[in-house]
This record gives structure tokens, sequence and C-alpha cells, in this order.
């Protein structure tokens, strides 16, 4: 039946299983909301749920997760990978999901999943100017000095050639300060701070363009509404 192969294509690509393991789910009547064995089932496919649920967003999906210390912005690293923390199904998915840049193991914070494609590539581009906003929690107390040096457009960080571009210090205490910048080159706040002779204890991503964590707890995720989407750029 055409309509019911239209959707078991569909679930494989949800990450549901390969056609033939959606295929068996519908047999054993995990999937509902196809009367008639599927008859006059298409696109959107409202009402079609498995196992009681309903299916996970389309293609073009977002994720805010608040990532948790110790975790590894990858699929292969040895350890816990940020990908434990979501719904195994959601690695299954075509198009892949895949982090939006990545947080080092050790940064909390802030961190987003999509499997769009185009809005992954437009939100790391150096060009999107997208703000983000790092607390961070440093070794030694500030000198005085580091604002202007991150405002200034001139430092270069070691190994490279090329200038950062200006990034706001805000000081928050005698050894901590929010930094706000719109690069994401790798490991930048901490090798700005090692510029300045300083090391970072901890760091935490707090915002994300618009986004906040807002109350989510370390480990917890939840997905993007279309209008926070939209709010990305």
């Amino acid at each position: 039946m055409k309509d019911l192969r239209a959707l078991t294509k569909y679930l494989a690509g949800l990450g549901y299983g390969s056609r033939k393991e959606v295929e068996n789910a519908v047999r054993r009547g995990r999937v509902g909301g196809i009367e008639g064995g599927g008859a006059g089932v298409a696109w959107p496919f409202e009402g079609v749920t498995v196992d009681g649920e309903p299916l996970d967003p389309p293609p073009g999906m977002v994720i805010l997760m608040h990532k948790p210390a110790g975790f590894t912005c990858s699929r292969a690293d040895g350890g816990s990978l940020v990908y434990e923390l979501l719904p195994p199904r959601f690695l299954k998915r075509t198009p892949a999901l895949s982090s939006v840049g990545r947080l080092d193991a050790a940064t909390t914070g802030l961190l987003l999943f999509t499997d769009d494609g185009q809005l992954l590539h437009r939100l790391i581009s150096p060009k999107s100017e997208t703000e983000k906003v790092y607390e961070a929690v440093l070794a030694r107390p500030l000198e005085g000095h580091e604002g202007a040096a991150f405002a200034s457009g001139t430092l270069v960080l070691r190994g490279e050639d090329k200038p950062l571009k200006p990034a706001r210090l805000e000081v928050t205490g005698e050894r901590s300060a929010r930094v706000t910048l719109t690069e994401g080159r790798y490991h930048q706040v901490r090798r700005m701070f090692a510029a300045m002779g300083n090391h970072v204890e901890t760091l935490h991503r707090a915002r994300f363009g618009p986004l906040t964590l807002d109350g989510l707890a370390e480990g917890e995720w939840r997905l993007l509404g279309a209008d926070e989407v939209a709010g990305l750029g």
C-alpha cells in the first residue's frame, strides 16, 4: 500500500528503526492512527503514534541542552558523550543530528543540536555574528587590563595570526567574569584568558543568541519551538 510504504520510510528516517523493523512494529500494533492498516495515511501523518506517543518532530528539529561537565561533543570519543543524554533513536535520524559547534568536556551550559544542515552552517559561520555568553571562574584575580585587551580587536591567540573580533568582558567577582563573543574558535575563552596570564578553572555557556537555559537542569534538554528557531536568524 503506497501510503503505508511512505509512512514506513518516514518513520525509518526519524530513527524508529530500519524499514523492516518499522514494518514489524506496524504488524505488532505498535504504530497507531493508521486505520485499516494504513489506508488514507498521508503526509504530514497527523495522528500517527508509536507505542502510544506522538511522533518525533520532522527534519528541521532543534534541541537545546544543558550540557553537564564530563561529556564530550562527539559520537566516537571514549568516555561519556552528549548524545547519550538524548533518546537513542535520535542518532538514527536521517538527516543526521549534530551539535551546533562544540563545548569541551569540562565546559557546561547551553548546547544546541539540529538536523538542519543549512541552519547548522549558518550558526557556526564566522559571518553569523551570533553572540555567545560565557561565565568563567579563574585561577587568579583579574588584573584590570583584560577588558580592554578583549575589546581591542587586536588580540592574537597563540598559534594563530588572525586577531580576534572584539569581545566584551564584564567583571563579576575578584576571580570571575562574563565574556560575550561572536566567534567560536577552538577553546577560545580559555585561550583568551591564557593570553592574559590566567587560567580558567570553570566555564559555563549561559546564552546562545537569544536563547538561555531558563531553569533547565544539567543533563536536561528540550525541543525549540518554531518561533525560537526563527529567532536564531
